[in-house]
C-alpha cells in the first residue's frame, strides 16, 4: 500500500459489548474497501479476523487483530478487539495505540455492561468516538431507545447523524440528515446496491426535528457560524462537518449512525464518517515521553516522520512465522535492519522484518513511518508496553498498567514428554497477554496459571491444548485471596549477633498501622538525630514491602499498610544494611500478628441478563452465592441485574444461569474490590493453607 501524507491517516479501532456485532462489521469494512472478497460471518466461524479455532468455534474475538484497508484515498489501520469482559486487557491495550473508535451497540440488547467498561476505557484513553447502533434487522431493535441509554447508562452525548427508515423486518436504510437525503439497501443483500434519493414523505417531520438539534450542538463549535444561524442563516453542509469534526476530536460529542452490518445496511455511512470525523493522528495529543525513572521530560513525541523514533509495543503474538510484535510508530521512521533501543530492557533490538497486516496474511514493507501500525519480526526482548527508541536519542512513552490476576488453576502436563513444551509454551503466552501470569506453588510444586476470569484461564487451556499440542490435568479454580491488618501495633525489634569478628546489630522501633484502601504500601521515617543512619532506611523499606508478599494468617499477600520507622539505635561498626534488613523480617513476623490480621477476598461486579419469567430465581440464586443486589432495570427482552458477589462463590455460574434460565441468561463479571471475608470463610481458607503447608 502506498505511503501516504499524515492527514489522510486514520487508527481506529472497533470495539464493543460481546455479540455486539464488532466483527461483523469489521468484515464488511473490509469488503466494501476491497480488501476481501469474500464476507465470512462470524457465526459459521468464517470471519477473517477471527483465525484463531477458539475464536471461530465461540464466535467470539479474543485476540485483536490489526488490518489495514482504503477508503476514499485514506488509509485505515483497523484493529478489531475483543468484547468479552475476560479480555478487556486487549481492550485497554488497543484504546492506547489509537486515535479514534467505532463504538458498537446491538440495537435490541443497547448499552450493556461490557459496553459501559470499554467506553471507561476509550474515555480514560480520551480516544474520539462515532456510534454505529448495529442489528436494526433484529426483533426488538430500537435506535431511539439506545441513543437514549448512551445519555442515560454512558453519560455521552451522542449527535444522531441517520435516522433509520423501517425497522426490524422493514428496516431498509437510513436518512443522511446532513444531506436530506435516504440511502436503501435491495434486499439481495448486496453492500453496495444501494440508491441515494428523497427523504420519505412520512419521515419528513422526524427528519426536520433531528436535524434541528445537530445543526445546534454542531455550530457551538464555531461563535461566527452559531451567530448566523441566530439570525436565521443556516451553514451549509461543509460548514456543519467541519463543526462536527472539531466537535468529534474534542470528545464534546460522538456522531451517531445505524444500521445492520449482517444485511450489508448503511456501512458506507460509517466509513465515510470514520474519515470525515475521526482524527489524523497529528490531530490528538501527543504521547508524553517519561525518563528511564518514569518521571515526566516535559517532551512529546510528535507525529513527524524526521524526528527521532518514538514506537509502542502494544502486542505480541505468536503465529507460524515466529513472534509478532505489533507497534504503533509515534515519531520517526523504521528500516528494516536498523537498530533501535528498547528503553525498557535499556537493549539495543534489531528490526529483523517490517509487515503489514491484513488479519492473518501480510505484506512485507521496506520503512514504516509515524503513524503507522505495523508488526515487526525478530524482536528478542520487546514486551507488551516497551518503548522503542532512536538509539542516540533515547526517551520512554508512557507505559501501560495492568491489573493483577484474581484467578488461578494448578495445572499439570498429563505425561512427562509434556513438561518441557509446556513451559515452552506458557512463556510464549505469558508473553503474549500480560494479564496473564504463571507461577509454581513453593508448598506443592505445581504449576499456576493466574487469569481475569474461568472463561480467561479456560482459553488459555484450551491454547495450550490445541494451539502447542499440550494435553493437561487442570486443578479446582483458587481464588487470589488478600490480606490486611485492622489495628495500629507500636513495637520494638533488636537484632544482635555479635559472637567474634564483626558482628550485626540493628535496633528498630516502628509503628504498623491499617493504610487507606487500595493505598498499597506506605513508608515514612520519623527518625531524627541519626539514631538510625539514613542510608539505611531504604534496606528497612525494601525489607518490609518484600515481607509482605507473604502475610501471616495464610500467606497471602498484605495490603494497604503503612509502616513508620519511629527511632531506634545502631553500632558504628556492627551495623549494616543487611542487620536492618534482618531485623526489619524479625519484626514483620513479631507485630503482623499482633496487629489483627484479616483476610480479604476478590469481590467481583457481576451484570445479568434474565429473561423477565426468571428474575426471581436469578436474584435467588444470587443471594445464596452472597451476592449483593444493586439494581434491577427492565428492558425490552427482559431484566437485567447488577450484583457484587465474591468470586470464591461464583465458578461455574455460566452452567447454573444457563439451567435456571433455559439457555437465555447472560452474564458478564469483572474484578471490583477486596473486602473483608467472613469469619467461617476465613477460617475455611486459613484452615487449607495450614494443611498445603504441613504437607509441603
Amino acid at each position: 500500500m502506498e505511503k501516504k501524507e499524515l492527514y489522510l491517516y486514520r487508527n481506529i479501532g472497533i470495539f464493543a459489548h460481546v455479540d455486539a456485532g464488532k466483527t461483523t462489521t469489521t468484515e464488511r469494512i473490509l469488503k466494501l474497501t476491497g480488501k476481501i472478497h469474500k464476507t465470512g460471518e462470524v457465526h459459521d466461524g468464517e470471519a477473517t479476523t477471527d483465525f484463531m479455532d477458539q475464536e471461530q468455534e465461540r464466535g467470539i474475538t479474543i485476540q485483536s487483530a490489526a488490518t489495514s484497508c482504503e477508503w476514499d484515498n485514506h488509509r485505515l489501520n483497523i484493529i478489531d478487539t475483543p468484547g468479552h469482559v475476560d479480555f478487556t486487557i486487549e481492550v485497554y491495550r488497543s484504546l492506547k495505540v489509537l486515535d479514534g473508535g467505532v463504538g458498537v451497540f446491538c440495537g435490541s440488547g443497547g448499552v450493556e455492561p461490557q459496553s459501559e467498561t470499554n467506553w471507561r476505557y476509550a474515555n480514560d484513553s480520551e480516544v474520539a468516538r462515532i456510534i454505529f447502533v448495529n442489528k436494526l434487522d433484529r426483533v426488538g431493535a430500537d435506535f431511539y431507545r439506545v441513543v437514549k441509554q448512551i445519555k442515560d447508562v454512558l453519560a455521552a452525548n451522542p449527535l444522531v447523524m441517520v435516522l433509520p427508515i423501517g425497522i426490524e423486518d422493514d428496516f431498509v436504510g437510513v436518512v443522511d440528515l446532513l444531506t436530506q437525503k435516504s440511502w436503501t439497501w435491495s434486499d439481495a443483500g448486496d453492500l453496495e446496491s444501494y440508491t441515494i434519493g428523497d427523504v420519505p414523505e412520512d419521515m419528513a417531520e422526524l427528519v426536520a426535528e433531528w436535524r434541528e438539534k445537530l445543526i445546534e450542538t454542531a455550530v457551538e463549535q464555531d461563535d461566527d457560524l452559531l451567530e448566523k444561524y441566530l439570525d436565521g442563516n443556516e451553514p451549509s453542509v461543509d460548514d456543519l462537518k467541519r463543526c462536527v469534526r472539531k466537535g468529534t476530536i474534542a470528545l464534546d460529542f460522538f456522531p451517531t449512525y445505524c444500521g445492520s452490518a449482517f444485511k450489508n445496511k448503511a456501512i458506507q455511512n460509517i466509513l465515510n464518517a470514520i474519515v470525515d470525523y475521526l482524527p489524523d493522528p497529528t490531530e490528538v495529543k501527543p504521547q508524553p515521553e517519561i525518563d528511564l525513572e518514569g518521571n515526566p521530560t516535559g517532551g512529546f513525541a510528535i507525529v513527524d516522520p524526521n524526528r527521532p523514533l518514538r514506537a509502542l509495543a502494544f502486542k505480541i503474538m505468536d503465529d507460524r512465522y515466529g513472534a509478532l510484535t505489533f507497534t504503533r510508530i509515534y515519531s520517526g521512521t523504521i528500516k528494516k535492519g536498523d537498530n533501535v533501543v528498547n528503553t525498557f530492557t535499556g537493549k539495543n533490538e534489531r528490526i529483523g522484518r517490517i509487515v503489514e497486516m491484513h488479519a492473518d496474511s501480510r505484506e512485507e514493507l521496506d520503512s514504516a513511518q509515524a503513524g503507522d501500525i505495523v508488526a515487526l519480526l525478530g524482536m528478542k526482548n520487546t514486551r507488551t508496553g516497551h518503548t522503542l527508541a532512536d538509539a542516540d536519542n533515547p526517551a520512554t512513552l508512557e507505559p501501560m498498567v495492568f491489573p493483577d490476576p484474581v484467578i488461578s488453576i494448578a495445572i499439570s502436563p498429563k505425561d512427562k514428554a509434556g513438561t518441557e513444551k509446556m513451559s515452552i509454551a506458557l512463556n510464549k503466552m505469558v508473553r503474549e497477554d500480560p494479564s496473564f501470569r504463571v507461577a509454581t506453588d513453593e508448598d506443592s510444586g505445581e504449576t499456576l496459571i493466574k487469569g481475569m476470569g474461568e472463561l480467561h484461564l479456560d482459553i488459555k487451556v484450551d491454547i495450550l491444548r490445541r494451539t502447542h499440542n499440550v494435553d493437561v490435568s487442570m486443578g479446582k479454580p483458587q481464588v487470589a485471596y488478600r490480606e490486611t491488618i485492622t489495628k495500629m501495633i507500636e513495637d520494638i525489634y533488636t537484632h544482635k549477633k555479635q559472637s567474634g569478628g564483626s558482628g550485626q546489630y540493628g535496633k528498630i522501633e516502628y509503628r504498623i498501622e491499617p493504610a487507606e484502601q487500595n493505598a498499597g504500601y506506605e513508608f515514612e521515617s520519623k527518625v531524627t538525630g541519626g539514631n538510625v543512619p539514613r542510608e539505611y532506611w531504604s534496606a528497612i523499606e525494601k525489607a518490609f514491602r518484600l515481607c509482605m508478599d507473604e502475610g501471616t494468617l495464610a500467606g497471602y499477600p498484605l495490603l494497604d499498610v503503612k509502616f513508620t520507622l519511629l527511632d531506634g539505635a545502631f553500632h558504628a561498626v556492627d551495623s549494616s544494611a543487611l542487620a536492618f534488613e534482618i531485623a526489619t523480617r524479625a519484626a514483620y513476623r513479631q507485630s503482623i500478628p499482633k496487629a489483627e490480621p484479616q483476610l480479604l477476598e476478590p469481590i467481583m461486579k457481576i451484570d445479568v441478563f434474565t429473561p423477565d419469567d426468571n428474575v426471581g430465581d436469578v436474584i435467588g440464586d444470587l443471594n445464596r452465592r452472597r451476592g449483593m443486589i444493586k439494581s434491577q432495570e427492565a428492558g425490552p427482552t427482559g431484566v437485567r441485574v447488577r450484583a457484587e458477589a465474591p468470586l470464591a462463590d461464583m465458578f461455574g455460574y455460566i452452567g447454573h444461569l444457563r439451567t435456571l434460565t433455559s439457555g437465555r441468561g447472560q452474564y458478564s463479571m469483572e474484578f471490583s474490590h477486596y473486602a473483608p471475608c467472613p469469619q467461617n470463610v476465613a477460617d475455611e481458607v486459613i484452615k487449607e493453607a495450614a494443611e498445603r503447608k504441613a504437607n509441603k
